[in-house]
């Protein structure tokens, strides 16, 4: 009997050390209806991301259709690799190069929303701290040791920890609301590019919602017809 709770304290382990890692993390409110949002998202997302980081699962031209954006305004602001609209994001940065900078290959950041959550992502790109043992000058409380440098430092400026809390101690050149009101948006569009159906489901949803509203108002009156001289 000893045993068989052992075994199933161990089994559990992993479990709660995930429930206690995500009750630690801000709940991030996911805004997939905000389109001007998703926009400026994108626009982060392939200056300061994709310079390392794929997204090979996510087409331009898809990425256009959904966002609103004409395949000219993706061509001539969106792809620095001379390709074309109808490509999927990938960089030229080879997983060997990867591996021989970083000390890891960059990920492919097409489901890292689904497989980090958007709370983890939303603390991570806000959790960047100076520390000079590590080999790029920072480390990360979300994300202690990580390989990934902060390539967002000259927007958010530095952050030290102390006591266990991360304090600015440098101004970058955004201010602090309009460093999180980025992340927010470039966060809502990495949820995007994992499930781009949620916008096409999301959509849909309304019309249905609307739909069943009209629905049960005349079949309310269909139902009081009948039953009106039933007494």
């Amino acid at each position: 009997m000893k045993k068989l709770i052992l075994a199933c304290l161990l089994a559990a382990a992993p479990m709660l050390t995930l429930a206690s890692e995500g009750a630690a993390l801000a709940k991030f409110q996911v805004d997939l209806g905000n389109r001007a949002g998703l926009q400026r998202g994108a626009r982060t997302f392939v200056n300061y991301c994709v310079s390392c980081h794929s997204a090979e699962f996510m087409r331009y031209s898809r990425m256009a259709q959904d966002l609103g954006l004409t395949p000219e305004q993706v061509q001539a602001n969106m792809i620095f690799n001379g390709g074309d609209v109808h490509q999927v994001m990938r960089v030229a940065l080879g997983k060997k190069d990867g591996a021989k900078w970083f000390g890891q290959a960059p990920p492919d950041l097409t489901l890292a929303a689904r497989s980090r959550g958007p709370d983890w992502l939303y603390a991570y790109l806000r959790s960047f701290y100076l520390d000079p043992s590590r080999p790029f000058g920072v480390n990360n409380t979300v994300f202690p040791n990580a390989a990934m440098p902060h390539v967002l430092a000259n927007l958010q400026g530095a952050q030290e920890l102390r006591d266990g809390h991360l304090q600015q101690v440098s101004a970058g050149t955004l201010k602090p609301a309009e460093y999180d009101a980025m992340i927010r948006d470039l966060v809502n569009f990495m949820v995007y590019i994992g499930e781009p159906a949620k916008l096409v489901r999301y959509g849909l949803g309304v019309k249905v919602m609307l739909f069943l509203l009209v629905f049960a108002g005349l079949a309310y009156m269909l139902k009081r017809e009948y039953w009106r001289d039933v007494h």
